[in-house]
Parts: structure tokens; C-alpha cells; sequence
């Protein structure tokens, strides 16, 4: 049988390439953050995401920062300077007032594990944390939920934040969640403990801290000049 041999111009050629091109353009783009991540994961083990353990979280090299969530890993971008200068002035203002009222409450910025289940297939590392209950922190991570968690957001964990991570703390027994979105200069403060209530607060006014009852509140005032400049700086990236 005779096969009918097609001869393309190199007008036809160019065109057919660009339209591989395109779509794998078009496939890229639509790609889900599972698919992405689920891409990631096959470099750590032989398993599927979703069948990760701390076995296989605590057989990663020490510079591979990653969380493990309901057995699927997830990779961690290094975080931007005004990401960390947030972390840092956060965690002072806590430890402050923990400090000043002679509290018991530890105060914890990243990274730290916090095996938040108590099981074999999450641990997470929140941006900062304030754990009331000591006997929650033992040598190798937080076991249990803090009380307070805080995350920083950032393009690479917007979804993981808001919604993964959200129905984490929230299931797991965490009293308060945060939200920081540093472009859109907001915080998001969910108040898990009294039925989910939801606030959101501009970083022109202190934000008050629910799990000790408004008294303690962080003000972004000293540091929102700083972030405003390192995010508008020549060759800022997006992480």
C-alpha cells in the first residue's frame, strides 16, 4: 500500500511549528497548582503525591525547604526581603507583649516544623506562630496546632494559603489564621476559635491580635515604608 507523502512550504513549516508552540504555550498556563506540584514532587521519592510521609519529608536535603500536607509535598520559595522583614518586625511586636505581661506564650518565626495533625503526613512551616501550650513543643517541631499562625502571602502560595492551608488550621484546631498580603497592604485575620469570623484590616491602623483579646495589636507603621520601597525596587521579584 502506497503511503501519500505530504510536502510542506516553509511558510506551511513555520506555521505548524508555531502552533506546537502556542499550545504548549496554552497547556503551561492552564497547568493546576496540583500539576505543578505534583511535577515537583517526583523528584523527592517513587511515590505519588498524596502518598507522602515524614519518612520521605525528613530524607530531603536540609536546603530543601518544602511542607508536607496531607501527603503531598510542596515546594517552598525562598522568600524576598520584605517578605522576612515582615516576619521579623511581627514576631517582635508579639514577643514584646508576650514578654511585657510575663506570659507563658512562645513566639516562633520561620522556619519551624509544626507537625500539625499530630500524624505522619502533614508538617507545615507557618511564617511566625505563637504556641500557649509548651507542652506542644518538643525538641524536633511544634506537635498540635498553635494558637496563632500568620502566613505571608506571595504569587507562588496565594492558593495555598488562603485555601489549603486555611482548611488546615482551621480543622486542626488553630485559634486565629492570618493573611499578610503585602501588595495589596491588607491583613486578613480569620478568628477560627469563635466561628470563623472573618476581618479584614488595612496596615494604616494596628491590627489587633484575637487570642489575647485585642490588647496585644501589631502596628505596620514602621515597617510599611520599607516593604513599599523593596517591592517598587528595580529587579523586585514576585516571591
Amino acid at each position: 500500500m502506497n503511503k501519500k507523502i505530504t510536502t510542506l512550504t516553509k511558510e506551511e513549516q513555520q506555521k505548524k511549528e508555531e502552533n506546537s508552540k502556542n499550545l504548549l504555550y496554552d497547556q503551561r498556563e492552564s497547568a493546576s497548582e496540583e500539576d505543578m506540584v505534583m511535577e515537583a514532587g517526583l523528584k523527592y521519592a517513587s511515590k505519588r503525591q498524596g502518598e507522602y510521609t515524614l519518612e520521605d519529608y525528613y530524607a530531603l536535603p536540609d536546603d530543601q525547604r518544602v511542607e508536607l500536607i496531607d501527603g503531598v509535598i510542596y515546594d517552598m520559595a525562598a522568600p524576598n526581603t520584605a517578605h522576612q522583614a515582615t516576619v521579623k518586625e511581627i514576631s517582635f511586636q508579639l514577643e514584646s507583649y508576650v514578654r511585657s505581661r510575663k506570659g507563658s506564650c512562645l513566639v516562633f518565626p520561620s522556619p519551624v516544623d509544626v507537625q500539625l495533625d499530630c500524624d505522619v503526613r502533614t508538617m507545615v512551616q507557618p511564617d511566625v506562630l505563637v504556641v500557649c501550650d509548651r507542652d506542644k513543643v518538643i525538641r524536633r517541631c511544634v506537635y498540635g496546632a498553635p494558637d496563632l499562625v500568620v502566613e505571608i502571602l506571595s504569587p507562588s502560595s496565594d492558593r495555598k494559603d488562603r485555601i489549603i492551608k486555611l482548611a488546615k488550621y482551621t480543622n486542626a484546631g488553630v485559634r486565629e489564621y492570618w493573611i499578610v498580603d503585602l501588595r495589596q497592604e491588607k491583613v486578613i485575620v480569620y478568628d477560627l476559635e469563635h466561628d470563623r469570623r472573618t476581618a479584614i484590616y488595612g496596615m494604616e491602623k494596628p491590627v489587633p491580635v484575637q487570642i489575647f483579646g485585642g490588647d496585644c495589636q501589631i502596628s505596620f507603621e514602621g515597617i510599611l515604608e520599607l516593604v513599599r520601597s523593596i517591592l517598587n525596587s528595580p529587579g523586585s521579584d514576585e516571591s
